[in-house]
């Protein structure tokens, strides 16, 4: 699939749009008087309950307060959409599309934006990015290292965030030496989603980071790299690991669900989500004990941002805005970062938002396994899209297993 979207991207890159259509962002109130009726094909991945339960909780606040309709196409990878819209723009399909909204990331963004498959700038001009600082958070406007140059507009903050069981592991490692160091002295109680799963390749970013003489190298692609220095001394790292694994690295978990299932069996004592609320949130849903905790590596971890963007050929522009800016509001953020509901990371800055609105998450209540914005500490950037690919095809020809 990512083979196919490089080809398409390269045949298409040359290719000039017209310049930006109507609606014009910078006039929100023709935005509006658009958007009303209009049904917004809003693509994102459809593989969580909790996920798909906000989005339609989105879908109605937009029908009840805008007159706009929201349709869930639900998505195994957005790739699927990326390939989409590349067949409508070669097929000569400039108006009209299929996908309105898309929930994008990292490399396939970097692969719209290449060949000029997205309506913009538009993010800067939505009402609620009052609220947003980027100059605090660089991730709003920087999506793997790509500028989004107003393409796309963020949505959720995400961190990589480690949890253990307090019971059994009062004081758990928070380096990647460390983590190595004690795995070889307990073997079989750590373990990783096997790439390319999204998280078993953020474990490998994130070792990489922390063992890599050449940080630099890494927001530049990876073919500008010197790829076997800089990665070295992760396979050294991994050579030893692999072996310390749960099932001595014979076997991987397929994601992050599976991982929270054999920390409850007991199977492992450390495992790591995405979402710095992920041990509240399976606590709370019976998944796990109440003794689990949760932890970061000395130095900080991985974080993003989620955005959306909106496809150059989409048929309801204005009402795609309309939900981009809605999923901006203090309203929606707050409703998000909820633990019950979600527990996704806002991308608001709270001390730009009015009192009462800020209020509304001071409200949140978050258990004992969630961390403060303190704790987290510092977020590291994500590298250029590029390596991750080449990250993956490495671990899987040194250590991968057949499914």
């Amino acid at each position: 699939m990512r083979r196919l979207i490089a080809a398409a991207t390269a045949a298409l890159a040359a290719t000039a749009l017209p310049a930006l259509a109507d609606p014009d962002p910078a006039d929100w109130d023709a935005v509006l008087d658009e958007a009303r009726g209009q049904t917004v094909y809003w693509n994102a991945w459809g593989g969580s309950d909790v996920v798909n339960g906000f989005i339609d909780w989105v879908g109605a606040e937009a029908e009840e307060r805008f007159g706009v309709t929201v349709e869930h196409v639900k998505l195994s990878d957005t790739a699927e959409a990326v390939t989409r819209v590349l067949s409508e723009k070669t097929a000569g399909k400039d108006e009209g599309g299929a996908i309105d909204l898309v929930w994008i990331n990292g490399e396939n963004f970097a692969a719209m934006k290449e060949s000029d498959l997205l309506f913009g700038p538009y993010a800067e001009a939505l009402p609620n990015w009052q609220y947003l600082d980027p100059q605090e958070n660089a991730a709003l406007t920087a999506d793997f290292t790509v500028p989004t140059e107003g393409m796309e507009s963020p949505w959720g903050m995400a961190q990589l965030v480690f949890y253990h069981d307090s019971a059994r592991l009062p004081e758990p490692p928070r380096s990647m030496p460390a983590l190595l160091d004690w795995l070889e002295e307990n073997p079989g109680r750590f373990t990783f989603p096997q790439p390319p799963d999204f998280l078993g390749a953020t474990f490998l970013k994130q070792a990489l980071i922390e063992l890599t003489p050449d940080m630099d190298a890494l927001s530049r692609p990876v073919s500008e790299a010197d790829y076997d220095r800089v990665t070295a001394p992760l396979w050294d790292y991994m050579d030893r690991l692999a072996p310390n694994l749960w099932r001595q690295g014979r076997a991987y978990p397929q994601n992050a669900t599976r991982l929270i299932q054999l920390m409850a069996d007991n199977e492992i004592d450390v495992g790591f989500e995405f979402n710095p609320n992920a041990a509240a949130n399976a606590i709370a849903n019976n998944q796990l004990p109440g003794t689990v905790r949760s932890h970061v590596h000395e130095g900080g971890t991985l974080g993003n941002a989620s955005f959306v963007a909106i496809p150059f050929n989409a048929n309801a522009m204005a009402g795609a805005m309309v939900v981009a800016n809605l999923l901006l509001s203090p309203e929606a953020q707050a409703r998000m970062s909820d633990p019950d509901v979600w527990g996704l990371g806002t991308v608001l800055a709270l001390d730009k938002l009015p009192e009462e609105a800020r209020a509304e998450f001071e409200a949140v209540e978050r258990g004992p396994a969630t961390l403060s914005p303190e704790e987290l500490g510092p977020t590291l950037p994500e590298p250029h899209p590029s390596w991750m690919e080449r990250l993956e095809e490495d671990w899987t020809a040194r250590y991968g297993v057949a499914p």
